[in-house]
């Protein structure tokens, strides 16, 4: 998860709570109150000013220092009132009225404060000299001027001014010339104060006409009202605060419940990778007929460990197959799992192959839905994979009547590495599988080079020297006449060489290439032949039972050889009873789901013929059934050794493996297993010595010498086959690559060596995965299996080619592929293994 997304969210939700705690705690509440309290101070000091200055006009104030202090105070307020209370252009309006006041009461102070002190000098003066007058004639007239005067001081109408101007012109008039210095100052002041003390009275009238209440009170209201606002504003941020707050712990338990769902989600996680890696390391020490088994328990182990109550494993293709399991009293629907990557390709994948539907009910209408509820899924979760042969593979989970346990994207990446997981050991189950197939044939190729060396270079002196003993034992059995004694002695010889004859035929058959005449076979039919033979070769004691096979049983063979085994088993069925009893030969079409491990040989998935002869004979112990078919191994006197190592030869040749059970006193009961072939009726009963032809199949065939190369295509297109033909293993790459579609098979030849042949056709499987190659080298002695897994090769001839040898190998490679292609999509699917 990024970090810059987180630390943005982080920060703008520090922000908005901050910003939301900020308007909800109301900041701008001690500012009013500031300025409610400054309006107050400023009206208390207003008052002082008017206290004192009408304190001075009463002339107990003598000092204006106070009126100074008081302005300048009323000065300072306003400032505080600017800083505080100009909150708007209303209230910075109000405010700078409240400025103006102040600026004319400061106006009127001055002048008061010049007007008045004159005005108590003026009366200081005239009391002083109204109390000593003169002369004792202008007594009267002073003492009634002091009168109007002081009369004047309490009253400044203008009838007491007009009485004060008249006293004063009385005193003038009657103040002789004699005395008018004397007097004039007494006029002056009180000419002064006549003027003064109006004047005064009228500045402290017009001091008291300032409008200072109505501004205070509407700046006080204009406060109040924007406080009260921001404290509404204050509790609807509160209010705010308190549902972010709930909002924000909402989300917190949010936060928890998708921590606590991560967590039990990366536990999940770990225990599906434990368990994965689990899997793997069994997939990994496990041996190839093992693998199968092991499937089924990791998709128990995983289904188990996700909650699922269906897990399945589907292979699509060529060779399909399906691996299955459920839970106690759940069950697969018909055609489910085997129609699960047709149902996985509707739907879009939400990575890499994954398919997941969380919940079917939650779907929309329409088909996918209905085929989901068809199926009783709930959810579904599943991994899907197309391998680079075309192959597809499914891994998936059901969940039925619930939504599905897996939802993170985590556990879905694990589902395709638990796909990988099986894919890999499928792969690997394959690859050893044709590991195992191409070492029998490097066997039978080696032990064929040895028995045709041996049996080429003995087989004409042996057959001389017994034609000779034969000879001369039949010409000295002409001239004895009737001599018994040396008769016996000379039938003795003739049989002893007889038996060895018969043995150096049978070594001859065991070392002879058998696979270059293969035709389809019918069993009904080969069983019916070999009836009528064994009726007449069978000892008069021992009963033939033999129930009739299916019409449908056919197999790819040589009619001869299988009638051989059929014979050898019957035969020895009947030695072992001493020539009387009951042999049973059955024949029955089985197809097998699963692999099965026979006593000596293992089998795939498939459909087979099986043959098995019983008998009620003495039986074998554990000891003699390891070894019955090791050649020259016998347990009767009479015996060489090579009837059932033939037998088995024939059958592993043939692609098949025997399984024989045997009791002490009993019997036994041998079973042959071949592959069968798949026909839509009766295969035709063609001549044993005929050679299986092509039908136009284009082969790529590369040889470094240009003289056997042509050779080789002619021999190729005698076959049936279109051959072309390359000396430069280069060119022949290129032209593989270039388009591999055009050709059928690819022949690769002796290119001077072992590896350069292995090299070549490892390129070529590289570039066609999906076409069989035939190698053909001298010597299969420095050739390893391995080496020819790693390099694609399907089968191995002897260079340079014989006609029958490679015609048999191109078709078992035509059979194999018309096998796997038409191999239906549920012909291998496992038995539902259900839990406990």
């Amino acid at each position: 998860m990024k970090l810059t997304p987180v630390v943005a969210v982080v920060s703008l939700l520090v922000v908005l709570l901050t910003w939301l705690s900020l308007r909800a705690i109301n900041p701008e509440a001690e500012l009013f109150d500031h300025a409610l309290a400054e309006i107050d101070r400023f009206a208390t000091v207003e008052n002082a000013l008017y206290r004192d200055v009408f304190t001075a006009r009463a002339g107990t104030l003598r000092n204006y220092d106070p009126l100074v202090r008081e302005i300048n105070a009323l000065r300072n307020s306003l400032d505080r009132l600017r800083a505080t209370a100009v909150i708007d252009a209303e209230t910075a309006a109000a405010v700078e009225r409240l400025a103006t006041s102040v600026d004319r009461q400061e106006e009127l102070v001055e002048k008061f404060k010049s007007d008045n002190a004159l005005l108590h000098n003026s009366l200081s003066f005239f009391g002083r000299f109204s109390v000593r007058p003169v002369s004792s004639e202008l007594e009267p007239a002073i003492g009634s001027a002091a009168a109007a005067m002081l009369h004047l001081t309490l009253d400044t109408s203008s009838a007491a001014a007009g009485e004060v101007r008249d006293r004063l012109d009385a005193v003038a008039r009657q103040t002789p010339a004699s005395d008018s210095d004397s007097v004039a100052p007494l006029l002056a002041h009180g000419r002064l104060l006549h003027d003064l003390l109006p004047a005064v009275d009228n500045t402290l009238k017009a001091m008291r006409a300032v409008p200072r209440k109505p501004d205070q009170d509407a700046l006080r209201s204009m406060i109040l009202m924007r406080q009260m606002a921001s404290r509404t504003t204050a509790r609807q941020f509160r209010r705010v605060l308190y549902g972010t707050s709930l909002l924000l712990v909402g989300f917190l338990v949010y936060l928890g419940l998708q921590l606590r769902s991560r967590a039990k989600a990366l536990q999940r996680r770990a225990a599906f990778e434990h368990v994965i890696a689990g899997i793997s390391m069994r997939f990994i020490n496990a041996q190839p007929q093992n693998v199968d088994a092991e499937i089924e328990r990791a998709l128990d182990d995983m289904a188990r460990c996700i909650g699922s109550d269906r897990a399945y494993f589907v292979r699509s293709g060529p060779a399909p197959r399906s691996y299955v399991w459920c839970k106690a009293g759940k069950s697969f629907p018909r055609g489910w799992p085997e129609n699960a990557p047709a149902l996985a390709a509707r739907f879009d994948p939400v990575f890499d192959g994954i398919v997941h539907v969380g919940s079917v009910d939650r779907m929309p209408a329409g088909e996918k839905k209905d085929a989901c509820i068809a199926l009783g899924l709930g959810g579904w979760g599943c991994a899907t994979n197309v391998s680079p042969d075309g192959d597809s593979f499914v891994l998936g989970f059901d969940a039925i009547g619930r939504p599905c346990h897996i939802t993170t994207p985590g556990e879905l990446s694990l589902l395709r590495m638990a796909l990988d997981t099986i894919v890999y050991a499928v792969g690997r189950q394959a690859m050893e599988n044709e590991r195992a197939r191409l070492e029998t044939r490097l066997r039978q190729a080696r032990r064929l080079e040895a028995v045709g060396t041996f049996t080429s270079g003995i087989a004409h002196n042996f057959n001389n020297i017994l034609g000779g003993i034969l000879g001369h034992s039949e010409v000295l059995e002409d001239r004895l006449g009737s001599d018994a004694r040396l008769l016996r002695n000379l039938s003795a010889i003739r049989r002893g060489a007889e038996r060895a004859r018969d043995l150096v035929d049978q070594m001859l058959a065991f070392g002879r290439r058998r696979d270059a005449r293969r035709c389809p076979v019918s069993v009904r039919a080969l069983v019916a032949e070999a009836e009528s033979l064994l009726n007449v070769s069978l000892p008069p004691g021992i009963e033939l039972s033999i129930q009739e096979p299916p019409a449908a049983a056919v197999v790819s063979g040589e009619s001869a050889q299988l009638q051989q085994v059929i014979f050898n088993l019957c035969n020895n069925a009947g030695q072992a009873m001493e020539n009387a009893g009951q042999i049973e030969l059955d024949a029955e079409l089985l197809e097998l789901t699963g692999a099965r491990s026979l006593s000596h040989g293992e089998l795939q998935p498939g459909r087979y013929v099986l043959l098995a002869v019983s008998d009620s004979g003495r039986g074998m112990d554990g000891a003699t059934l390891a070894r019955i078919f090791e050649p020259f191994f016998t347990t009767r006197s009479a015996g060489n050794g090579l009837g059932l190592s033939t037998v088995r030869e024939i059958v592993r040749e043939h692609g098949g493996t025997m399984n024989v059970t045997s009791t002490p006193g009993e019997g036994t009961r041998f079973e042959v297993w071949l592959p069968a072939l798949a026909t839509s009726g009766a295969a035709l009963q063609l001549d044993a010595a005929a050679v299986p032809l092509g039908r136009g199949e284009t082969i790529l065939m590369v040889a470094n010498e240009s003289a056997r190369l042509l050779r080789d295509e002619e021999t190729l297109a005698a076959l049936g086959y279109e051959p072309v033909g390359f000396t430069d293993g280069q060119v022949a790459l290129a032209a593989c690559r270039d388009r591999p579609e055009r050709f059928d098979a690819l022949v690769v030849g002796h290119l001077g060596s072992a590896s350069a042949s292995l090299g070549l056709a490892a390129a070529l499987h590289q570039a066609a995965p999906r076409l069989p190659i035939v190698l053909a080298t001298k010597s299969t002695e420095e050739i390893g299996a391995d080496s020819l897994v790693i390099a694609g090769v399907t089968d191995v001839v002897r260079w340079p080619i014989a006609a029958a040898e490679i015609a048999a190998a191109l078709d078992r490679c035509s059979q194999q592929t018309k096998l796997e292609m038409k191999a239906p999509p549920g012909a291998a699917r496992e038995s539902c293994s259900l839990e406990g």
